[in-house]
């Protein structure tokens, strides 16, 4: 028997040995869908994002609190209206540099990592405009937040099928490459806003 063979048929043991039927999608054995929702919230909020939880009545005004002064630019297909928004028609970057702000949706939020993923869909928008406004406002609500990346994919999958970019946001824009000092704003938005809807 070669190494290689030997290798692999260690892996088929040790994956026979796993079970899978303890876990239920979306979030793991023995948790409920709000702990679920709690970890995303504090995770989110680990990386220094700013998280508003509110019920779906109260989801307006939590965004009319959430905006700063000044343009604010919004994807085609948003599930909620934003006032005296502009809607992005490929603004140039020099446009969107101009924006205070971006308000999206998302596709999924991942508790594990306080991830938000975006596969510009409807209400999402280009990446470009989730990258430039210092900025992001970001619609995630509770019945798209999953426990982990594998519950995840599913639900993005046919946005790769499709050819669509994905974006992982997991806090404001930040680095630590400059004499490690924490700069903040580098390679996207300074400021994420997490409105966690339910």
């Amino acid at each position: 028997m070669s190494a290689r063979d030997e290798i692999l048929d260690r892996v088929r043991a040790a994956l026979g040995a796993v079970s899978t039927s303890s876990t239920t999608f979306g979030h793991p054995a023995g948790s409920s869908p709000d702990d679920v929702v709690a970890l995303f919230a504090e995770r989110v909020a680990d990386y220094q994002a700013t998280v508003v939880r509110c019920p779906p009545d109260e989801l307006e005004a939590a965004l009319r609190d959430a905006l700063p002064a000044g343009r604010i630019v919004v994807p085609d297909a948003l599930s909620v209206s934003v006032p005296h928004a502009v809607t992005d028609d490929r603004l140039t970057p020099f446009e969107l540099d101009a924006c205070a702000a971006v308000v999206t949706d998302c596709a999924v939020g991942i508790a594990e990592t306080g991830t938000i993923v975006l596969d510009h869909g409807p209400g999402q928008g280009r990446r470009a405009i989730t990258l430039v406004p210092d900025v992001h406002i970001c619609i995630v609500r509770a019945d798209q937040v999953v426990a982990d990346v594998p519950d995840a994919m599913p639900r993005l999958a046919p946005a790769v099928r499709q050819g669509r970019p994905l974006t992982w946001i997991s806090g404001p824009s930040a680095t630590s490459d400059i004499e490690l000092s924490r700069v903040e704003g580098v390679h996207g938005p300074r400021t994420l806003v997490v409105l966690l809807v339910g």
